[in-house]
């Protein structure tokens, strides 16, 4: 594959085996000229489900930008359809009637005397707590 320098002609195929397209690029840019009806059918095959736009367009021997470019000039006149795209989605919203009002999480408490330990929540009276601290203190 490549430019054949004596011949300005590409070349696909190994040049050991044989060719299987030639192709002779006429004029002052060597570029391909396509008319727009190869556009548009090139155009309309990259549109086919499942297929990817840059197999496309490597296949025909152009970028894929060449391709969503005249995707987008055939769309403005009308000659290909519009986009599918899909409608958005939201996820639903959801208010609550009243606010509830929300428990505070449950904080322990724990009190280590020696190698006793005192666990309790902190809904215990101050007085209560006191009276059990004295109480293991005394037992010690």
């Amino acid at each position: 594959m490549g430019l054949d320098s004596k011949k300005d002609v590409y070349l696909d195929g190994s040049s050991a085996g044989s060719v299987s397209r030639l192709e002779i690029l006429e004029g002052p840019s060597g570029r391909r000229v396509r008319s727009e009806a190869e556009r548009a059918r090139i155009a309309a095959e990259s549109l086919s489900p499942g297929v990817q736009v840059s197999e496309v367009a490597r296949k025909h021997g152009v970028t894929r930008w060449q391709v969503y470019d005249w995707r987008r000039r055939l769309r403005q006149r009308g000659m290909l359809p519009p986009c599918e795209a899909s409608p958005p989605t939201f996820a639903p919203l959801v208010v609550e009637d009243a606010l509830k009002e929300r428990q505070a999480p449950a904080v322990k408490l724990e009190i280590a005397i020696g190698d006793v330990v005192l666990r309790t929540d902190t809904a215990i009276d101050a007085d209560q707590l006191s009276r059990v601290i004295r109480a293991v203190r005394a037992s010690r």
